[in-house]
């Protein structure tokens, strides 16, 4: 089976019939057993979906799970490179080299990441038949479907077309009783699939992310019934407000509290070393004040790293972070904590202008990494908005700048000039970051934030503009007209506002992408029923 400029490399992918899909649930237990998942993982899922008001009903099943995008966004986010995608298009884990820090799972757009890590048994306890086939490597790493790749491989070695030949063929596909589920070669313009896909109308799941997944949904029977666009009603508010809808994606679990604390405390940490370092070249901060601040803000960037230490399933492959610089933002975090940590290390012993210098430009690549972390998880609406990069570095600023602040109005070895400097700039940060929140949330619907997720930033909200923006904002103005101690009031309003939005977006308003029906199967009755036949 050839490609079609005649070489030999495949692109394997999958056509599912939106109209003959009967939602027999086959295709996910033929998943299951031949992949050995246990409870609560199923790489292949069945959505049972309803639509519309009675009498205008209709109700479908939907087959999602790995898309194998063209552009997996899970694969260049993944810093130990076990995530990798094969010539054949075929997006694979390396359960050895994984560390099931969750990254790829946050970065998918369909939910076909699981990380399981504890043993569980269908009955309770554990039978010969569950321990015969249970998958210890794959116990604290990220899993997901494969295609049953190990028959695709060993399709090549006998000479076999996956597709065609049942045996060689994926288990869902080659179980399902209503031919809904195809599979072949997309770069073979004989195969199942190419046909299917040439000769019909189809559509990609969040194809306007740019993932190009090899999933494509037909959603039409050829000269009988046509399919429709989606009615308001399927896309409106408050039928993606419904927790209980198949297609609203649900919280993720992935990052949890403690990816919150290392965003909060490394945000914090590293904006004090720089807001610090500019007062010490420009306002007259002492080098001994100095680091003082910055062995502080070691001590709080290094807290924060622990709890993602806790988070990771496989801790004592924490190493393999550092193997994906090339692509991977996380890895480069740690290359800039592996810089930052030295060099503070260094300017203790022989403190001097350019070790203060690098000591502030590495926490500053810190702080930037760690705001394109976020924004690369394709896979959270909330997070990959265009302003989480620049929100994530000047709240950083503003809460460094808050504790110096704190610092300043407490600590005896204050300087009228960095008092001043703190006071003006620290104004200007809080405006600025209200600014920039107020931008987030005025377009987070037009950006794709769904309404659930919405609804968590809509309730921070108030608390944010009066703790965390206006507080800081006129207290910090006003501190040098009336007292050095409001410095410390308005930098524990401004790390409070910090603090409080991460949390919230990190933690509540961090909803999946869902699924999405851009085309839909007309069938059901009333107005949805299909037409009748030509």
């Amino acid at each position: 089976m050839n490609a079609p400029d005649g070489g030999d490399t495949q692109r394997y992918g999958m056509v599912v019939d939106l109209n003959r899909c009967v939602g027999c649930q086959t295709c996910t237990i033929a998943c299951k057993h031949a992949n050995d998942t246990p409870p609560g993982v199923q790489w292949r899922q069945v959505l049972d979906v309803e639509r519309g008001t009675f009498p205008d009903v209709e109700r479908l099943f939907m087959v999602v799970g790995c898309q194998h995008c063209a552009e997996p966004p899970c694969v260049p986010v993944c810093p130990t490179g076990a995530t990798t995608q094969r010539a054949d298009g075929l997006v694979m884990m390396d359960y050895d080299t994984c560390i099931g820090c969750g990254y790829c799972a946050v970065s998918c757009p369909y939910q076909a990441r699981t990380i399981g890590h504890d043993k569980e048994w269908y009955y309770g306890e554990e039978t010969a038949q569950e321990a015969h086939v249970f998958h210890d490597e794959r116990v604290g790493v990220a899993s997901k479907c494969t295609f049953c790749v190990e028959r695709i491989d060993e399709a090549k070695e006998e000479g076999k077309i996956p597709g065609v030949d049942l045996d060689y063929t994926p288990a869902c596909s080659s179980s399902c009783i209503a031919s809904a589920i195809h599979f072949g070669d997309f770069n073979d313009p004989a195969s199942n699939v190419s046909q299917l896909s040439t000769e019909n109308n189809f559509f990609q799941m969040h194809e306007e992310l740019g993932t190009d997944p090899q999933i494509k949904y037909l959603y039409e029977v050829p000269n009988s019934t046509p399919g429709r666009d989606p009615e308001p009603e399927d896309t409106e508010d408050e039928m993606l407000s419904d927790p209980a809808n198949p297609m609203v994606g649900k919280r993720q679990k992935f990052w949890d509290y403690r990816a919150a604390m290392n965003f909060t405390l490394g945000g914090m940490s590293s904006g004090l070393v720089v807001m610090a370092t500019l007062a010490h070249f420009f306002s007259g901060l002492s080098s001994e004040a100095l680091l003082y601040l910055n062995v502080a803000a070691g001590a709080g960037m290094g807290v924060g790293l622990l709890f993602v230490f806790m988070e990771i399933g496989r801790k004592a492959r924490f190493w393999r972070a550092l193997l994906r610089p090339q692509s991977s933002w996380m890895t480069r975090e740690t290359y800039a904590v592996g810089v930052f940590y030295p060099a503070l290390l260094a300017d203790l012993i022989w403190p001097g202008a350019l070790l203060h210098l690098l000591v502030a430009l590495a926490a500053l690549a810190f702080l930037y990494c760690q705001a394109r972390i976020l924004s690369a998880a394709k896979g959270i609406p909330a997070w990959r908005t265009d302003l989480i990069p620049t929100m994530l570095v000047m709240t950083g600023l503003l809460e460094g700048m808050g504790l110096l602040g704190i610092a300043s109005g407490l600590a005896s070895w204050r300087f009228e000039a960095s008092m001043a400097f703190i006071s003006i700039w620290g104004a200007v940060l809080a405006f600025l970051n209200a600014i920039i929140w107020q931008r987030y949330f005025a377009y987070a619907k037009r950006n794709g934030v769904p309404p659930l997720a919405r609804a968590e930033l809509q309730r921070v909200t108030p608390a944010l503009r009066l703790i965390g923006h206006l507080t800081p904002l006129v207290l910090f103005a006003i501190a040098t007209a009336f007292s050095e101690s409001l410095l410390a009031i308005a930098g524990v309003a401004a790390v409070a506002g910090g603090v409080m939005w991460k949390f919230t977006v990190i933690t509540r308003a961090c909803h999946q992408q869902g699924y999405a029906m851009p085309k839909m199967p007309q069938r059901g009755s009333g107005s949805r029923a299909a037409p009748a036949r030509l």
